[in-house]
């Protein structure tokens, strides 16, 4: 079989080291950073996600921690109505085949790093920067930070927003900066008035703002983030913040929005960011996944989930040796090309005309989605929510 070397350890990187370790290859992960970890709060995980964690292995323990949401609530912000709900309990879980839950990302993480470390052909390499890559028909050369270099015959660049693999494969630069700053924070469920523990996620729209909670880590937890649309034009992760400085961005806030975001402390915030759909995934013995290739916007939730699509994808189409790994990445990238590009694009679309109206628009919007049924909402979602590659599925490999 195969030697694949993995550029990054993140939640798409490990779901790719072990979809391809079943199929009998070897694999070589190589991250940044000095430890395995993933950093991050809250994540939604929809049916799709437990489409691919169950192939992995890890669907029943990513359970064991989830908070099994009973709906999703679109509320106006300013007013207070709730515009529009999504049940999530039988009726959803008998269409879709699984639970739409949340999490803490560490928790999705954890079962992910637990089974790269039980699987025998799986090695985990910490302090390794990849920087670029160089190929022959014999296989892929990855050169290293530290000038060290990792050899193989093939590269999977899952290592993220700005990845190096991409920067040399597509060459586009910097990713593009969306306008909207992100304030976070996660507090004890104690802190939280019982009248506001509500077993949702819920999003209260305002003007060029919205603001989404619901709880993690089994309930203990209440995650909240903020969005404001306030042009920002520089790219910040994960800075401290004055809690006073987060409650003056949201102006006309509803008396129940306030409460909730008055709970919040120690927030960070962040300037989010995404690229433009490209159709170029692959090079040769090099392909790109997760947020490498088709990094999007948090508003569809679906950043995770696409990533172990990935995954599963590509593990399933690479029963094979070697010699014919090259159009089998090809095979791979036409495969998920299309679906990640809408899910990037209605991603960007929903922070604008969904999500942060105001006036006469914001009325409509909430005249639009008060008129659909619940069975209306579960055929919106289908595409996302109820996937199925067109491969079919044989013991959790795509052929």
């Amino acid at each position: 079989m195969a030697r694949i070397i993995v550029a990054g350890g993140g939640i798409g990187g490990l779901a790719a080291a072990l979809s391809v370790e079943r199929q009998g290859h070897d694999v070589v992960v190589l991250e940044r950073r000095r430890a395995f970890e993933e950093l991050g709060a809250g994540i939604q995980l929809g049916p799709n996600a437990f489409w691919a964690l169950d192939r992995l292995g890890v669907g029943a323990d990513v359970r064991d921690k989830a908070v099994f949401i009973d709906e999703l609530r679109f509320m106006d912000g300013t007013s207070g109505e709730c515009v529009a709900r999504m049940p999530l309990t039988e009726s959803y879980r008998a269409r879709f085949g699984n639970p739409y839950v949340v999490v803490h990302r560490g928790d999705l993480y954890e079962p992910l790093l637990r089974a790269c470390r039980a699987a025998s052909r799986v090695e985990l390499v910490t302090g390794a920067s990849v920087v670029g890559y160089t190929q022959d028909a014999g296989g892929v050369t990855v050169a290293l930070a530290d000038g060290t270099s990792v050899t193989g015959d093939a590269l999977v660049g899952a290592d993220g927003i700005r990845s190096a693999v991409r920067a040399q494969l597509v060459g586009d630069g910097e990713p593009r900066v969306s306008g909207h700053t992100i304030y976070r924070s996660v507090i004890p469920m104690e802190k939280v008035p019982e009248d506001l523990r509500w077993n949702t996620v819920t999003l209260w729209a305002g003007p060029r703002w919205h603001f989404v909670h619901y709880a993690i880590g089994g309930g203990r937890y209440l995650n909240l983030a903020a969005t404001r649309d306030d042009e920002a034009t520089t790219a910040v992760a994960g800075e401290p913040v004055e809690r006073a400085h987060v409650l003056s961005e949201f102006p006309g806030l509803g008396d129940t929005t306030r409460r909730l975001l008055e709970l919040g402390e120690e927030w960070r915030t962040w300037v989010l960011c995404d690229r433009d759909p490209v159709g170029n995934w692959t090079d040769g013995r090099v392909a790109l996944l997760g947020d490498a290739a088709h990094p999007m916007l948090q508003y569809a939730a679906q950043g995770a989930c696409m990533a172990l699509e990935d995954a599963v994808v590509l593990g399933g189409l690479l029963d094979c040796d070697a010699d014919s790994i090259a159009p089998r990445l090809e095979k791979y990238a036409a495969e998920r090309h299309d679906r990640t590009a809408r899910a990037q694009l209605v991603a960007r679309e929903m922070g604008t005309r969904l999500y942060h109206p105001a006036g006469a628009e914001a009325k409509a919007r909430n005249t639009m989605l008060a008129a659909f049924s619940e069975t209306d909402l579960y055929d919106k979602v289908d595409w996302l929510h109820g996937f199925s590659p067109s491969g079919g599925l044989t013991d959790g490999a795509v052929r």
